[in-house]
């Protein structure tokens, strides 16, 4: 893989795979991406740091919608470049229902090509069913980031692109 200048590999692209990494999430357990969403709906979002205003505000968004994307059968995980104790003392903050992982390598960012400078990873959103690359936000959005995700689910569910 390439690396640019600011700290990153190439995007994903559409179709991909699921990247097989593994990483720590808040309570030090080891979390296989591919293994963990191989089936069904799973998203995996990034934001720059833990506890911060925009940041929490992408993360309360999913938590207050989980109950949707937990009908529809979705699997979030959070990562960010911060420790296994930020992202338990943020999960536990603001009772987040979902994995935060603890990307303190960088293996997940550089896996799916998400730029990050000093540390902090871009905020992007990835959307996988079936362990395949579906819809990508490589703006992510803070507080519209769940409405964002279940319009990706309803475009995909009726076949629209």
């Amino acid at each position: 893989m390439f690396f640019g200048l600011l700290g990153r590999a190439d995007e994903i692209e559409m179709g991909a795979a699921l990247p097989s990494v593994t990483v720590a999430d808040q309570d030090g357990q080891a979390v296989d991406l591919a293994a963990a969403g191989g089936t069904g709906w799973t998203l995996v979002y990034f934001y720059p740091k833990a506890d911060t205003p925009g940041c929490t505000k992408q993360a309360c968004s999913l938590r207050d919608s989980f109950t949707t994307l937990s009908e529809k059968g979705v699997r979030v995980f959070g990562v960010s470049g911060d420790d296994v104790a930020a992202q338990k003392a943020f999960q536990q903050k603001y009772k987040l229902p979902f994995q935060l992982l603890a990307d303190t390598d960088k293996k997940v960012m550089d896996a799916f090509g998400v730029p990050h400078k000093l540390g902090f990873a871009s905020r992007q959103a990835y959307l996988f069913r079936d362990g395949e690359l579906v819809w990508r936000d490589l703006s992510a959005s803070t507080a519209e980031q769940a409405a964002d995700v279940l319009a990706a689910i309803s475009d995909a569910d009726t076949g629209a692109s």
